[in-house]
C-alpha cells in the first residue's frame, strides 16, 4: 500500500504554513497605534447640537403621530 503522489503535504507541513498565514495576516493589526479622539476646542465641546424646534424635528413627529 504505497501512495505515489508527487505533491505529498505532510499534515504537520499543512499546519505550519496555516501557522505562518495566521500570524501574518495578524501582525499588521498588532501594529497599528492606538486611534486617539479629536479634542477640538471647548466652545466646540459645549455648543448646541439639537434644537427640538427645528422643522425636521416637527415633521418628524407630526408624521409619526406623536401626540402633542
Amino acid at each position: 500500500m504505497k501512495r505515489d503522489s508527487k505533491a505529498k503535504i505532510d499534515r504537520r507541513d499543512l499546519l505550519r504554513v496555516l501557522g505562518v498565514s495566521a500570524g501574518a495576516a495578524a501582525s499588521p493589526v498588532a501594529l497599528m497605534g492606538e486611534a486617539q479622539a479629536d479634542a477640538g476646542t471647548s466652545d466646540e465641546k459645549r455648543k448646541t447640537r439639537y434644537d427640538a424646534n427645528s422643522e425636521d424635528v416637527k415633521a418628524f413627529y407630526r408624521v409619526n403621530h406623536y401626540p402633542k
